[in-house]
């Protein structure tokens, strides 16, 4: 029995630093937006077979893209204190190891789309996932503070992808939804950035705040949060949403404009981290509220 104790113990630790390549809360971030896109893009019920594996194929890509972007960020994240102890710079897992599940994960993910799902969404996610881990981060993370703006379309893809799995097809609305995403990203990324800013410096990341300083990152952080509290109001305004979205929307942007507000006093030196931790949450209320919006004729209509 001890000797089956001890071999085991190595064998669970590898799956847990094979699961953190995948970065399972952002994951599961990307892939909830994605499962609202999906019941946005019909009045009924969804189709089983396209729910299913339409989840299960973009949730494993986002994984692939994930793991990749572990790989190429190795040495840098050796050096920062947030990823020093992920599986790559600490040793637990060697680079050819997550090389080999990264293309797995990215292999299924295309095969399961292709056959069970349709070639559109396969397409559109294989599209996001070279957008993330090549183009972004191979490139653009290190070659412009306007990395994350030009490189955060792929991140702003998966209601996009969710609405092409179930009806085969790109629309304004799905788009909308993506653009909601696009325009939450700089300042969800940035205040984290600026709480980061030392150790970007440090490994040579042209982060906002390292290029131009935390003040002209505060004030953009400021000015895009204006610019979301505005997209996010458009699904009402279209009649794509109604008056339970508006309201989340209106409360939950301006706690987000609170925050950046807050954020542009240099001596409040906590409040990007809470800026950065505030934004996720206001993403996922935005997008329940979109979805549970979407469902209340049903139920009292």
């Amino acid at each position: 029995m001890k000797a089956t104790e001890t071999a085991d113990v190595p064998r669970a630790i590898q799956w847990r630093e094979y699961l953190e390549l995948t970065k399972p809360k952002v994951v599961l971030l990307l892939v909830f937006t994605a499962i609202v896109g999906m019941f946005l893009s019909t009045p009924g019920m969804l189709p089983l077979q396209e729910f299913l594996f339409g989840t299960l194929g973009i949730g494993l890509a986002s994984a692939s893209a994930a793991a990749i972007n572990h790989v190429v960020d190795r040495r840098a994240d050796a050096e920062m204190a947030r990823t020093r102890n992920r599986p790559l710079p600490k040793g637990s897992l060697s680079t050819t190891e997550c090389l080999t599940f990264a293309l797995l994960l990215g292999a299924v993910a295309m095969a399961i789309l292709v056959w069970l799902v349709n070639p559109l969404t396969a397409a559109l996610t294989f599209a996001s996932l070279i957008g993330y881990a090549v183009v972004y981060t191979m490139y653009l993370k290190r070659a412009t503070p306007q990395n994350i703006v030009i490189g955060g379309l792929a991140g702003a893809m998966p209601p996009v992808l969710g609405w092409a799995a179930i009806t085969g097809a790109v629309t304004a609305e799905s788009l909308l939804l993506a653009l909601i995403i696009y325009v939450w990203t700089p300042p969800h990324f940035w205040a984290l950035a600026i709480h980061r800013k030392a150790e970007y410096a440090r490994v040579d990341i042209p982060m906002l705040p390292v290029t131009h300083g935390e003040n002209f990152t505060r004030l953009h952080v400021l000015l895009y949060t204006v610019l979301l509290l505005v997209v996010s109001v458009l699904p009402y305004l279209i009649g794509m949403s109604g008056p339970l979205y508006l309201a989340v929307a209106l409360l939950a942007g301006g706690g987000f404009l609170w925050h950046a507000v807050l954020m542009m006093d240099p001596q409040r030196s906590r409040q990007p981290i809470k800026t950065f931790v505030f934004s996720i949450n206001y993403l996922m209320a935005l997008f329940a509220a979109l979805l549970v919006d979407h469902y209340l004729p049903l139920l009292f209509g």
